[in-house]
């Protein structure tokens, strides 16, 4: 029989507020993590992918913990995105709707700063923060950490890589009294360090089903293309995805940018995401795939940590990504929640060898996605050519008397006869085009 949270010392309100949100079956790692959590003394290093269900995992048993009575800051939860801090502010609020005198603060990077000094001037028991702004607050005296009970690192491989130095800064301002809560979704010599470094001699190490939840309902496959086809059989596959939402992964922020151009070109419903884009575009693009608005996200690493979107259909990783651990966090954007999803990996001829590697490091198997060939290929270019024509805005400036003159050669043509028309004059320019490419060779 399945555990219920109330099996796991979850109070009445907080039940109350799961109930609400249709979450009644505790998953694996909240198991695992809760009982730890709540009733014992000791650090706790959880290893376990995006998707898992660890933010209920460390954040129901926080807002357990939390002493009301007191006005100090005694829970610090850090994350290594505004995207990822905002995404857990909003389901730790949701989780305390029923527990009203617990005050909870996000500090994120990219907005101003000033509102979030006034509402620390206010009593705050639980702030979730990026790294950056949470030193900045502490080198302004904003706010008082010296008095921590629990620190909370989530997705803390990131965050001893690209954010180390705050990291460091504000492991060093706390009581070394305080416990530490470290989730992670891969075990680097990194992270070892960092546990070794600044967690107790007393740590429990509770790890989520990886051998198969961390890879359930994920169909992981590769194509091999050369480099002058690899945008026409990416855009290929994701015709075959019409209607589905997915992510595509570049390693580069300027390969971001090509390729997210080249989509909207070919009318691609796309956005880019990049760490150089301003927070205000960051958000709006982001609002626009949450809501539906835009099916293909565009983005490297980094700025995709912290996307947790529901029905994801698919990811790309249009470049394979430098390490084991960048392939376990892409490939985990998609089959959320016990859904199925593809990985998709575009490599090159001479990158082909790489897949073996990656299926003995993460104990999964590749297989090939069947590539499309030239003639699919031409005809899927065709029916974006279509596209493309459908969606192009008229021109106001032609003059009436000149469209006269146009509409007047087509005049005998019925609708059919115009469509067969112009599709032959396409056809026969592409067909002259690609001769003479091949000529040039």
């Amino acid at each position: 029989m399945s555990k219920q949270f109330s099996d796991l010392g979850i109070n009445e309100h907080l039940q109350q507020s799961l109930a609400s949100l249709k979450i009644t079956v505790p998953t694996d790692i909240q198991q695992k993590c809760i009982p730890v959590i709540l009733n014992q003394k000791d650090d706790l290093v959880a290893l376990a992918k995006t998707g898992t269900g660890k933010t209920a995992a460390f954040g129901l048993p926080l807002l357990q913990l939390i002493n009301t009575k007191s006005t100090a800051v005694q829970a610090v939860i850090l994350a290594p995105t505004r995207e990822l801090a905002q995404q857990i502010f909003a389901n730790l609020e949701t989780f305390a709707i029923n527990s009203p005198a617990i005050a909870i603060a996000g500090l994120f990077g990219g907005i101003p700063i000033k509102p979030q000094i006034e509402h620390l001037k206010s009593t705050t028991h639980i702030v979730i923060a990026t790294p950056g702004r949470l030193v900045d607050l502490v080198k302004r005296e904003a706010i008082d950490i010296k008095n921590l009970k629990y620190l909370v690192l989530d997705e803390a491989d990131e965050m001893v890589t690209a954010l180390k130095e705050d990291l460091d800064t504000i492991i060093e301002g706390i009581p070394k009294s305080r416990r530490t809560f470290l989730f992670t979704a891969t075990m680097s010599g990194a992270i070892k360090q960092l546990v070794q470094n600044y967690m107790s001699k007393h740590v429990v190490h509770v790890e989520a089903d990886m051998s198969t939840l961390g890879h359930q309902g994920i169909d992981h496959k590769y194509v091999v293309v050369e480099p002058i086809e690899k945008l026409d059989v990416l855009m290929h596959f994701l015709n075959t995805k019409d209607g589905q939402r997915g992510i595509i992964f570049c390693k580069t922020k300027a390969a971001v940018n090509k390729l997210a151009k080249n989509l909207a070109i070919n009318k691609f419903s796309s956005g880019a995401l990049h760490g150089s884009l301003s927070q205000g575009i960051r958000d709006r693009i982001m609002g626009q795939f949450r809501e539906g608005h835009i099916d293909i996200l565009v983005a490297t690493d980094l700025a995709a940590r912290g996307i947790d979107v529901k029905e994801l259909g698919y990811v790309v990783n249009y470049h394979l990504p430098d390490t084991f651990d960048a392939y376990v966090h892409r490939s985990g954007r998609t089959a959320r929640a016990g859904a199925k999803g593809l990985s998709l990996t575009i490599l090159q001829k001479e990158e082909a060898a790489e897949v073996f590697d990656f299926e003995k490091e993460l104990g999964i198997s590749f297989s090939k996605y069947q590539k499309a060939d030239a003639r699919s290929i031409e005809e899927n270019n065709t029916l974006l050519w279509a596209k493309k024509i459908f969606k192009t805005k008229p021109n106001r400036e032609v003059s009436e008397e000149f469209k006269s003159k146009v509409k007047t050669i087509f005049h005998h043509l019925t609708k059919e006869e115009l469509v067969e028309k112009i599709l032959a004059n396409y056809i026969s320019k592409t067909a002259t085009t690609n001769s003479k490419s091949g000529d040039s060779k």
